[in-house]
């Protein structure tokens, strides 16, 4: 029987998908993201075994709070397609029993699995690292090659995509950026059902003293709430905006 690395599961999440929600951590991450707020996530060889069906029994104790909300289960991480066949099977099990899905991710694991996967999730929250190729290994360790493959498969997807980035100051706070961070998601225009900007914070500064470890962004300060509401309304409006213009082009051709 596959079985799959458990982070941690936490129970009557509201923030990761519609409605009230179990939220599974999967172990493993291929990234080395300087804000990972989760560092204790990143070994593939961490966290505790667990089976689909251990999920399954463990999600429909909560069944009737999922159907009451709109609710249901997501898989984060960590990286939840790095564990893409157990993965894969866990979210068969939910839809069988009517449990709606989602899956938080960045992209980034083994891509023969991403078809099936997108066949049986109905909500994505897709993180979207960064637009230029050298700022995002700086910022989170890899090309951004590496989710080429899942933006590609995503076009055949039939559910709804909240678009998350995390603004770092320094690297993407100006209206510059968030105009190249739009040519990208317009492109997935259909599927957007949120777009939002999540203001970087130092609230895992502490997991990194747990560990020993060095917090990557030390002196770096957090990102102002207020300023990353503004530039979150102007990236809406600037993919909008895109959006209209390229209709209006394709209507006159």
């Amino acid at each position: 029987m596959t079985t799959g690395r458990i982070h941690s599961i936490e129970t009557m999440g509201l923030l990761d998908g519609p409605g009230i929600r179990t939220i599974v951590f999967l172990q493993g991450c291929p990234l080395r993201c300087l804000y990972c707020h989760n560092p204790d996530t990143q070994n593939p060889k961490g966290g505790e075994r667990t089976t689909p069906d251990d999920l399954i029994k463990m999600a429909k104790r909560y069944k009737p709070y999922y159907q009451r909300s709109g609710g249901g289960i997501t898989f984060s991480g960590g990286e939840p397609l790095m564990q893409g066949k157990f993965l894969l099977e866990s979210l068969k099990k939910m839809k069988a029993e009517g449990i709606h899905t989602a899956v938080d991710t960045s992209g980034y694991g083994d891509p023969q699995y991403y078809e099936e996967i997108l066949q049986h999730t109905d909500y994505l929250l897709l993180d979207i690292k960064h637009f230029d190729e050298t700022a995002h290994k700086t910022l989170v360790g890899v090309s951004r090659n590496g989710q080429r493959a899942f933006l590609e498969a995503l076009k055949n997807f039939k559910g709804k995509v909240c678009f998350r980035h995390v603004m770092v100051p320094g690297f993407t706070d100006s209206e510059e950026a968030m105009d190249r961070l739009a040519e990208l998601l317009v492109n997935y225009q259909t599927l957007i059902d949120k777009i939002e900007i999540l203001p970087y914070h130092k609230m895992g500064v502490t997991k990194y003293v747990q560990l020993q470890m060095a917090d990557p962004l030390g002196e770096t300060p957090q990102m102002n709430k207020g300023e990353a509401k503004r530039l979150e309304g102007y990236l809406i409006d600037r993919v909008k905006t895109l959006h209209d213009y390229k209709r209006k082009q394709a209507a006159s051709a």
